[in-house]
């Protein structure tokens, strides 16, 4: 359930937790009964809490022997991307 906040033009913001279902509906602050206007804010994101993957650095990866002749090898009088008939 998220925490929402709340402005209210006399008593100013207030928090409330409110499930996805009643994100739209109205909310009345809690002292006056007046509808509130709901404050947009940035998510709370800790990001050292270890919860997110370290970085790593990539792995280099070397090949034993280098390949010297093409991978497809060109036909005479024809394309090389043409399956012959």
């Amino acid at each position: 359930m998220p925490l929402y906040e709340f402005r209210c033009d006399t008593c100013g913001d207030f928090e409330k937790w409110r499930t996805l279902a009643e994100a739209g509906t109205p909310m009345l602050c809690p002292t006056c009964q007046v509808v509130a206007k709901r404050v947009f804010s940035a998510p709370m994101v800790n990001l050292s809490s270890g919860s997110l993957p370290k970085q790593k650095e990539p792995r280099r990866v070397k090949r034993s022997t280098e390949s010297t002749t093409p991978q497809y090898s060109q036909q005479k009088n024809g394309r090389p991307w043409m399956v012959s008939h």
